[in-house]
C-alpha cells in the first residue's frame, strides 16, 4: 500500500454539505444526494488503515502508526466507535485490541478477524505477517484475550523487515460462501502455516482463501501485483484493483478473478499475454486501496451493485460499473467520492457507508491525521439491524432471503453457527425456491452446502438440473476440497456443453478441483480462439484488454496442469485439440512430457503443429527454480519472462540436443527463428547466442550539475516552505515554461517523463493521476520528508572491496542496476553482493528549486501536475 506525503493543507473545503478542515480541494463535487459527516477525526483515529463494520453498526478501525514504511512495533490497535443516537458522529470509543500494522478487518457477531505484521518481542523485527481472530464473549466492547491465530507467515519475513509492509498482505473480505479471501501483495509468502498445519508458498501476488477456523487454506488465483482487498459480489464473483507500479508502465489494473485463474503479473503480463487471464482494464496511475462490493437496498439504484473501489494515490473511491460478458465481464469506471487518500470503506446492515481517510499521515503514519466518514443517502433513516443470535430461525430465514448482501451473510454464518437441523431445511428450502431472486437462491445454497458437507451432495447434485442454479450448485460441490471423492463427474461433464459460458467455466474450475485423469480428454476439447496469440517480438501484449473468448481454455489449461494430465495431452499433441494440449504442455516439466514432444514432431505434417511443439520444448528448457524467500523482485521487477529465477533441469540436455538438430535442418536462414526463441524463454543456449554487433554510441543525456544548482538563491530559497506552498495554491503557472524547467532545475537526471525513455527515479510521467500540486510541490521542496517507494538510497558493498551508491532501476535474479546522483549507471552481480542497504536519506537534494521565482516553481509544478500518462 502507497502511503504518500504528510502534507501541510490550509485550504477549507466542503464535501457535501459538511464543512471540513484541512482537506485537499476536491476534484469535482460529491454527489449531492449523498449525506457525508465526519464521524471520528485524528484525535481519536490518526493513520486508519483499514476498517470493517458490525452489520449493527459498530465500527472497527485499524489504527496504523508503523504506516507501510515504519519498522518499530507498538504503535497498533483496533478501535470499536459507537454511535449511540445514530446521526453520524462517533459517541463513544473503546481500544479493542492491540496490533501492529491492522491491514485487514472482519467482523462477525463476537468475533472480529483481523490480518497484521507481527513482530518479534526480543529483536523488535517483524516476523511476518497473520491472520488472527479476536473475540469478544462479555460485549464490553474489548477482546477478551489475546488473539487466536488463524494463518501464520501470511507474507515475506526479509521484505517486511527491510521495507515494510508497502507491498505485503493486506485486506480481506468474507464472501456468501463462508471464505474469508486475504488479498496477497507481491512480496508473495513462504510457508504460510494454518491452524491445520497445512503450509503454502506464493511466489508473488494473488488472492489466497481460507475457512473461518483457519483449516483448507489455498491460493485462489495468482498473478497480481500489489492487491490492497477484494470486493465480492452475492454470486461469488471477486474484483481487485491492482495498486501501480512506480514506473515502467505498470498501472493500476481492474480485474475480475476465476479461481485457479493466472494473470500473469510480473513475468507474464507483458511478452506472455496469451497464456495469461488479462485485467479488464489499465487504468493509469493510481494506488489501488480498500474494495467493497455495495449492494444494499438502501441505496439509489446507480450506487448500488457496484464494486466501489478506493484509490488511495487519487483520492478518489470509484464505482465499476460491470457488464457480463461471457464467463466474466467488461467494465466501465466513474468518479464517485473524493476522500484524500482513502484507505478501506464498509457497509453496516442500515445502509450506512463508512470510509478511512488517510489524509496526508506519510509513509510512517502521523498522529495527527486521518479521520473516518459516514455516507448515507439523503433519505435514509435508521433501521436497527437485529441481533441475529437472538433471531429465530424463521427469522434468520426471512434475512436470507434479504435484497442486504450485510444480511444475508450474517443470517448465513448464525444458521452455520447453530448448526440446527431446521435451519440447514431453510436453507435448502430457499436455494429450491424458484420464486426466489437468485441472489437469495445463492445464498441458501452456499449456506446449505457448508452445513451439510458430504451429507449435502444429493442435493447439491439435483440442483445442478436447474438451469438458473447450475453455475452454483457446481461450484458448491466442489467448494470443499475434503468431500470431492464422494463428488461425481457426470453433472460437471454435462456442464462442458452448456449454452452458458458461466456454467462452462464452473465446470471447469470443478473438474480441475476433482482431478479425476479420466475428464481430461473432455476438458482438451474446449475450443481455442483465433485470439490465442503471442505478442511479436519485444511487443507488450494486450494484459488489460478483455478477452472472454481465452478465459474458458485458460481455466481449462489450468485444470489439465493441477491433474498432471502428461499422457493425455501428449496423445492429443497430433488431433484436433494440438493448440490446447501444446499450451498445456508448457508447463508440465516432466520427462515424459518432453518425450512426447519430441517423439511427436517428426510424426507430424502439420508444420504449423511443428513449430508450436519447437516453441513448446523452448518454454520447457528452464523452470521456476524453488522459491526459498531469499529471493524477489522490487517495485520494478524484471518482466521479461518467463521465468523470475530461471534455472535448467533433467531434461533441459535433451531439449538442448533436440532443438541444435533441428534448427541446423533448417539452415542459417532459420536460425534466426532459434535465436528469437532463445531470447524470449532466456535458454542462453550458446549455439543460439545472437550475432556480436558493434555497439553503438551511448545516448548522450543533459549533463546536469546539481550542487551548482542547488548553490543558487531566489524567491523560494529565501522563502519558508509554507509561504511558498501558500504562493503555489495561487499561481497558475505556465505549463511550457515547467517543461524546460524540468530540464533546467536537474530533475531529467533523475526522473523519465515518458514511457520509452530510459527508466531512471521516480516516473513523473503520471505523476498528475497520483498527487495533486500541493503534493508535488511538497515533494520538491522536501525530498527527505517521503521517499517513493522502491527509490531509496542504497549502499551496496560487493567483493573486491567495491561499494556502490545510487537507487536500483533494474533488477533480476542475477543482477542489480544502480544509478547515482551523477546518472552514472553500474550494473553489479547478484552473486557479487556483500551487503545491502537502505538509507534514510533521498538522493535527491534538497534546494533544488531554490533559484526560482514563485512564478517559475509554479510553472513546474504546473507542468509535472499535467503528467497523467
Amino acid at each position: 500500500m502507497k502511503f504518500s506525503l504528510g502534507l501541510i493543507y490550509s485550504l477549507t473545503v466542503f464535501i457535501g454539505a459538511k464543512q471540513f478542515i484541512g482537506d485537499p480541494p476536491t476534484k469535482a463535487p460529491n454527489p449531492p444526494d449523498l449525506t457525508i459527516t465526519r464521524f471520528a477525526g485524528p484525535d481519536v483515529t490518526p493513520s486508519p488503515a483499514c476498517l470493517a463494520v458490525a452489520p449493527t453498526g459498530e465500527v472497527f478501525v485499524g489504527v496504523d502508526m508503523i504506516g507501510s514504511l515504519g519498522k518499530d512495533p507498538g504503535k497498533g490497535r483496533i478501535l470499536k466507535l459507537i454511535d449511540k443516537d445514530n446521526d453520524g458522529k462517533m459517541d463513544q470509543h473503546i481500544e479493542f485490541a492491540t496490533v501492529d500494522n491492522p491491514r485487514g478487518i472482519i467482523v462477525q457477531g463476537s468475533k472480529v478477524f483481523v490480518l497484521h505484521t507481527t513482530f518479534s518481542k526480543e529483536t523488535g523485527k517483524a516476523t511476518g505477517m497473520a491472520l488472527v481472530v479476536f473475540e469478544d464473549k462479555d460485549g464490553d466492547g474489548k477482546a477478551d484475550g489475546p488473539a487466536q491465530p488463524l494463518v501464520e507467515n501470511l507474507s515475506n519475513t526479509k521484505y517486511i523487515q527491510e521495507r515494510g509492509t508497502d507491498h505485503a498482505t493486506n485486506g480481506i473480505r468474507m464472501g456468501i460462501d463462508g471464505w474469508i479471501y486475504i488479498a496477497v501483495g507481491d512480496f508473495g509468502f513462504h510457508n504460510a502455516t494454518d491452524r491445520s498445519g497445512k503450509k503454502l508458498t506464493m511466489l508473488g501476488g494473488g488472492i489466497v482463501r481460507v475457512r473461518p477456523d483457519g483449516t483448507e487454506m489455498e491460493i485462489f488465483t495468482h498473478g497480481t501485483r500489489n492487491v490492497y482487498d477484494v470486493a465480492i459480489d452475492p454470486y461469488m464473483n471477486v474484483f481487485t484493483r491492482e495498486n501501480t507500479n512506480d514506473g515502467g508502465g505498470w498501472n493500476v489494473r481492474f480485474s475480475h478473478h476465476l479461481q485457479s485463474g493466472e494473470y500473469g503479473y510480473p513475468v507474464l503480463f507483458q511478452h506472455f499475454t496469451d497464456e495469461i487471464i488479462p485485467a479488464l482494464a489499465d487504468l493509469g496511475g493510481g494506488s489501488g486501496t480498500g474494495a467493497l462490493y455495495m449492494a444494499e437496498p438502501g441505496w439509489p439504484e446507480k450506487y448500488s451493485n457496484v464494486p466501489m473501489m478506493a484509490d488511495w494515490g487519487r483520492s478518489m473511491l470509484y464505482i465499476h460499473r460491470v457488464t457480463p460478458d461471457g464467463p466474466t465481464f467488461t467494465q466501465k469506471e466513474e468518479d464517485f467520492l473524493e476522500v484524500p487518500q482513502i484507505t478501506d470503506l464498509d457497509v453496516d446492515g442500515s445502509g450506512r457507508l463508512f470510509l478511512s481517510a488517510w489524509d496526508g499521515a506519510g509513509y510512517s503514519g502521523s498522529p495527527d491525521k486521518g479521520y473516518v466518514i459516514r455516507a448515507v443517502p439523503n433519505n435514509w433513516t435508521y433501521q436497527p439491524f437485529p441481533d441475529v443470535a437472538k433471531a429465530s430461525i424463521e427469522d434468520l430465514a426471512r434475512l436470507l432471503k434479504s435484497a442486504s448482501a450485510v444480511a444475508r451473510l450474517n443470517a448465513s454464518q448464525e444458521l452455520l453457527a447453530r448448526a440446527d437441523k431446521q435451519g440447514i431445511a431453510a436453507a435448502l428450502a430457499i436455494a429450491t425456491d424458484t420464486q426466489l431472486p437468485l441472489y437469495a437462491r445463492v445464498a441458501g445454497i452456499y449456506t446449505y452446502a457448508q452445513a451439510t458437507g458430504a451429507e449435502g451432495i444429493p442435493a447439491l447434485t439435483a440442483l445442478t438440473k436447474d438451469a438458473t442454479m447450475r453455475e452454483h450448485a457446481l461450484r458448491a460441490l466442489t467448494d470443499r476440497k475434503a468431500i470431492l471423492n464422494d463428488v461425481a463427474t457426470g453433472p460437471f461433464l454435462e456442464g462442458l456443453k452448456d449454452p452458458s459460458p458461466r456454467v462452462q467455466a464452473a465446470a471447469i474450475i470443478g473438474l480441475g478441483r476433482l482431478g479425476r485423469i479420466e475428464t481430461a480428454n473432455a476438458l482438451l476439447q474446449t475450443k481455442v480462439p483465433a485470439s490465442f496469440v503471442a505478442p511479436v517480438k519485444d511487443v507488450e501484449g494486450p494484459h488489460a484488454t478483455p478477452n472472454a473468448a481465452l478465459v474458458l481454455p485458460h481455466l481449462a489449461v489450468r485444470a489439465l496442469v493441477s491433474m498432471h494430465a502428461v499422457d493425455e495431452a501428449v496423445a492429443a499433441i497430433n488431433s484436433a485439440n494440438s493448440t490446447l494440449a501444446l499450451w498445456a504442455l508448457r508447463y508440465m516439466h516432466d520427462p515424459k512430457a518432453v518425450n512426447g514432444l519430441i517423439t511427436a514432431y517428426p510424426l507430424t505434417k502439420d508444420e504449423a503443429v511443428k513449430k508450436q511443439i519447437i516453441i513448446t520444448l523452448a518454454r520447457l528448457y528452464k523452470k521456476e527454480d524453488t522459491y526459498d524467500a531469499s529471493w524477489w523482485w522490487g517495485t520494478r521487477p524484471d518482466s521479461h519472462g518467463p521465468y523470475y529465477k530461471a534455472v535448467t533441469w533433467e531434461s533441459s540436455p535433451a531439449i538442448e540436443k533436440f532443438l541444435k538438430a533441428t534448427s541446423l535442418k533448417k539452415g542459417p536462414a532459420g536460425l534466426a527463428f532459434y535465436r528469437d526463441l532463445d531470447a524470449r524463454n532466456r535458454m542462453d543456449i550458446p549455439a543460439f547466442a545472437p550475432e556480436k554487433k558493434a555497439l553503438a554510441a551511448a545516448t548522450n543525456e543533459p549533463k546536469v550539475d546539481l550542487e551548482k544548482i542547488k548553490s543558487k538563491k531566489g524567491q523560494v530559497g529565501k522563502s519558508s516552505i509554507e509561504d511558498v506552498l501558500l504562493a503555489v495554491n495561487k499561481l497558475k503557472g505556465d505549463p511550457a515554461k515547467g517543461k524546460l524547467l524540468f530540464t533546467a532545475q536537474g530533475c531529467i537526471a533523475c526522473h523519465s517523463i515518458n514511457k520509452g525513455d530510459v527508466m531512471k527515479g521516480p516516473f513523473m510521467g503520471q505523476i498528475g493521476s497520483i498527487m495533486n500540486r500541493e503534493q508535488i510541490a511538497e515533494s520538491i521542496l522536501k525530498p527527505n520528508a517521503s521517499i517513493s517507494q522502491g527509490f531509496a538510497t542504497v549502499m551496496i558493498t560487493a567483493k573486491g572491496n567495491k561499494s556502490y551508491m545510487g537507487f536500483v532501476t533494474e533488477e533480476t535474479s542475477a543482477k542489480v542496476v544502480m544509478r547515482d546522483i551523477s546518472g552514472q549507471v553500474t550494473t553489479v552481480k547478484t552473486s557479487d553482493i556483500l551487503t545491502r542497504k537502505e538509507m534514510k536519506t533521498s538522493m535527491m537534494p534538497t534546494g533544488l528549486a531554490n533559484a526560482l521565482s514563485y512564478e517559475e516553481f509554479a510553472s513546474l509544478v504546473t507542468f509535472l501536475s499535467q503528467q497523467k500518462k
